[in-house]
């Protein structure tokens, strides 16, 4: 299960805290909300402290949010090496 939470800032710039498993459906509903903040033109970044899980489909879009100019705050050593594993 995944739980995410929109967290905004007095300067306008947008959070999406992830907390749990970025998998599956997850991954298409992260990526739609995604989309709409991309849309603001607001700073954004994706914290990821809490998540504990992640699929192929879940690091390949972190990726491309990453080319996007999302920052990635905060992710678990393990997040963090999914993350930037090869191959995916």
């Amino acid at each position: 299960m995944l739980r995410m939470s929109r967290v905004a800032s007095p300067d306008a710039a947008v959070t999406l805290r992830l907390a749990g498993q970025v998998r599956g459906p997850w991954v298409e509903a992260r990526c739609r909300v995604y989309d709409q903040v991309l849309a603001t033109g607001c700073t954004r970044s994706l914290d990821g402290t809490e998540v504990s899980g992640l699929d192929q489909r879940s690091v390949a879009l972190c990726r491309r949010l990453r080319a996007r100019q999302v920052a990635v705050l905060h992710d678990s050593p393990f997040v963090a090496e999914q993350w930037q594993g090869e191959g995916v």
